[in-house]
């Protein structure tokens, strides 16, 4: 695995629907980007499939942005994203 750096965090996790929303503070995420989710109890890396703003798909999203993805897993909020660098 590649070096990681924080690009933001969960703000809130639908678990019917296995989407999490996320505050881009520190970086920008892209379509096809790795990405590795830390808390607590989480702590799993992913792919990132897709992103959406206000329910429109995206193919990247800009630091200071709030962001829903697709996770393969449990989140909870306050958990930290960082993308893997490869």
């Amino acid at each position: 695995m590649g070096e990681e750096k924080k690009i933001g965090e969960i703000a809130h996790y639908f678990s019917k629907i296995g989407v999490a929303t996320i505050k881009l503070t520190d970086g920008d995420l892209k379509v096809g980007d790795t990405i590795h989710i830390k808390g607590h109890t989480s702590d799993f890396t992913q792919n990132v499939e897709s992103i959406q703003i206000e329910y429109k798909d995206i193919q990247e999203a800009k630091k200071g942005s709030d962001i829903g993805i697709k996770v393969i897993k449990h989140t909870r909020e306050h958990d930290v994203i960082y993308k893997v660098i490869e």
